[in-house]
């Protein structure tokens, strides 16, 4: 790849998406079923709260991600949609493992992936209510895989090893741009915090497959791609995702280049080549997307790796 002028300094990509950047819409049968049994639960999903363009499709298959904690997030990302406030430490909600355990084995999930907003106001930063989550789901789905995309709890140890330590089958933690545009983009995090989560996942159980994605498009250079995901294998990260950043409202950070298609096929054939066991690569892939699909790679000792478009 070669690589390209600092597109920091550019002008916004217009509003109107490329034609490759397509969503299904929601309104199918299947969808409204699926809607039914997360409203009936009381439960959040990050496909309504993000604004994810993919929520027709997810739906569709019976399948969402699962956002605990409330939905109110203690950051303050430019390029999030969902809320950000001070939640006032209020605290966990004790029914909701039961509640999403519940819906993900009425939905009939083989694979499950629970998130939440960062909640940098509990003094564990809210690891055990995934870690409850977790044990929840298996008591009643036990040959379900549960995956978990979390925040970075400040780096503290302790928080990261309580969700480590549950009975989770993947563990998420996402990247999301380079170190240069963190203090825009990513406010309250910082890059060598996420490094050092995703290599001490690994120290702390080391059979435990480990993802990272990161959002392109935000003014990022190749050259600073490459570096984080070199970085990213050097932190024995297994899965990997890239995709184009969608500004989720007129608030949010403005797309400043939208990729093709065969760039991102591009990424995917590099990042393959840095030794990833599975690459998800593509304008609409998000880091849930279809994560089935992302943990058969390393069940099946295959390298093959997908691009979605």
């Amino acid at each position: 790849m070669t690589i390209i002028d600092d597109i920091v300094t550019a002008k916004p990509a217009p509003n109107r998406h490329p034609e490759w950047i397509r969503a299904r819409m929601p309104g199918t049968k299947v969808y409204g079923e699926t809607n039914e049994v997360l409203r009936r639960h009381k439960l959040v999903t990050v496909c309504e709260e993000a604004k994810c363009p993919n929520i027709g499709d997810c739906y569709s298959h019976h399948t969402a991600t699962f956002m605990i904690l409330g939905n109110v997030c203690t950051r303050r990302c430019t390029f999030c949609a969902v809320t950000q406030a001070n939640p006032m430490a209020a605290p966990p909600d004790a029914t909701e493992p039961q509640r999403l355990a519940e819906a993900a084995r009425e939905l009939g999930l083989d694979h499950i992936v629970i998130t939440s907003v960062a909640r940098d106001d509990l003094p564990d930063q809210g690891a055990g209510h995934f870690a409850a989550c977790a044990r929840a789901i298996k008591e009643i789905h036990p040959r379900a895989n549960i995956e978990v995309l979390i925040p970075d709890f400040r780096g503290h140890k302790k928080p990261l090893a309580t969700v480590v330590e549950s009975p989770i089958d993947v563990m998420n933690h996402n990247t999301e741009t380079v170190p240069r545009l963190y203090r825009s983009v990513r406010r309250g995090a910082r890059y060598w915090r996420t490094l050092n989560l995703l290599k001490r996942s690994k120290t702390m159980r080391p059979e435990l497959p480990t993802k990272s994605g990161l959002m392109l498009g935000l003014g990022e250079n190749e050259e600073e791609v490459y570096e984080v995901l070199c970085d990213l294998r050097e932190a024995q990260v297994d899965i990997l995702t890239l995709g184009q950043y969608l500004q989720p409202s007129a608030d949010q950070h403005p797309v400043v280049r939208y990729l093709t298609p065969d760039e991102f096929a591009g990424w995917r054939d590099e990042a393959m080549a840095m030794g990833f066991a599975h690459v998800e690569s593509g304008p609409l892939v998000r880091s849930s997307y279809h994560a089935w699909a992302h943990v058969e790679p390393l069940k099946n000792g295959s390298t093959a790796a997908m691009a979605r478009d």
